[in-house]
């Protein structure tokens, strides 16, 4: 019942990222973008935030939409926080404040929050203690 309920606030703060990537806070996430990852995606800021926003709603619906992937689509999600952790460290070494990220405490913060994400989504990848498929 746990990871279920975990699952769905997952699927709500992916969503809700997500939507905030293409909307509100779309200016903020871009200060958080390398200028090497524009280079190396051969792609403007704007455009990385769209596809990462696009991505996470993607992400977050498929936890729940796809329950035969469940795992999958959470080592998904675990490997995209994983891969947003360049930008946040590009964020707190360059001081750049965004909206919640607007001091050297926040943005260093921030960078401890990463992992927990990430076993978050590992956690709510696995089995619900009251399905067949959780005594395999």
């Amino acid at each position: 019942m746990l990871r279920t309920v975990a699952r769905f606030a997952l699927t709500a703060l992916l969503i809700a990222a997500g939507v905030a990537h293409l909307t509100v806070l779309r200016r903020g996430y871009r200060i958080a973008v390398p200028d090497w990852a524009t280079r190396l995606l051969r792609t403007d800021k704007d455009m990385i935030v769209v596809a990462s926003g696009a991505v996470e709603i993607m992400l977050g619906a498929g936890l729940v939409a796809l329950p035969r992937e469940r795992r999958r689509v959470a080592a998904a999600i675990a490997a995209f926080f994983v891969a947003v952790l360049p930008g946040n460290i590009h964020q707190w070494r360059t001081r750049a404040s965004a909206p919640g990220l607007d001091t050297d405490a926040r943005r260093f913060g921030r960078l401890f929050l990463q992992p927990l994400l990430v076993a978050w989504a590992l956690w709510v990848g696995g089995p619900a203690r009251d399905t067949p498929e959780s005594s395999r």
